[in-house]
C-alpha cells in the first residue's frame, strides 16, 4: 500500500495552486458499507450493495420526481483523496499514465461520479446501487441519467448545431 506522502515509480506530484472559492455546496452525505479504499470496489455495481444519499435541509424538497428515472448521475466529493499527483501509475505497474486518463480518486479536483440504479426512496434519502465511494463522502449532485432524461424545455439553436 502506497502511504498518503509517497509516490510510486514514475508518478509526479506538483504544488497545487491558490484554491479559488467555487462556492460548492454539499446537498448531503453518502452511506455505503466501505470505510477503506482497499475495500471501496473500484467501479460501482448495479447489483452491489444498497447505499444511501442522505440528503440535507433545505435541499430534501429536490427529491421531487427522482422516482421517474431507474438510473441516477450521483456526484460527490472524494474528500480523502490527494489532489496533487498529475501522473500515475495504476496498480504499481510501472506504466505512467496523466490523472486525466484515468478515473482515479487522485485528481487536482476530486470529483467522483457514477450511474446508479434508483432502489427507492426513504424520507430524506434516496437508495441506489452502483456506488463506489467510502461512507459518509459529501454528496455535491444529483442528477437522471443522461440516457433516460429528455428535456422539459422548449428547443433552442444549440440543440441542432453540428457540424
Amino acid at each position: 500500500m502506497v502511504r498518503e506522502n509517497e509516490l510510486r515509480e514514475g508518478e509526479v506530484a506538483i504544488e497545487l495552486p491558490p484554491a479559488e472559492d467555487a462556492g460548492l455546496v454539499f446537498i448531503g452525505r453518502i452511506r455505503t458499507p466501505w470505510t477503506s479504499r482497499l475495500e471501496t470496489p473500484r467501479q460501482g455495481r448495479h447489483d452491489g450493495p444498497i447505499c444511501r444519499l442522505e440528503i440535507f435541509e433545505p435541499f430534501v424538497p429536490a427529491i421531487k420526481g427522482v422516482d421517474f428515472y431507474s438510473n441516477l448521475e450521483v456526484l460527490y466529493w472524494l474528500d480523502k483523496s490527494r489532489r496533487d499527483i498529475i501522473l500515475q501509475s495504476p496498480k504499481n505497474n510501472e506504466k505512467t499514465r496523466g490523472t486525466f486518463s484515468l478515473r482515479s480518486p487522485v485528481r487536482p479536483n476530486p470529483i467522483g461520479t457514477s450511474i446508479v440504479k434508483l432502489v427507492g426512496i426513504e424520507g430524506n434519502a434516496i437508495l441506489v446501487r452502483g456506488l463506489d465511494c467510502l461512507d459518509n463522502t459529501p454528496l455535491i449532485d444529483i442528477k437522471p441519467d443522461r440516457c433516460e432524461f429528455t428535456p422539459l424545455a422548449a428547443p433552442q439553436a444549440g440543440d441542432f448545431q453540428t457540424e
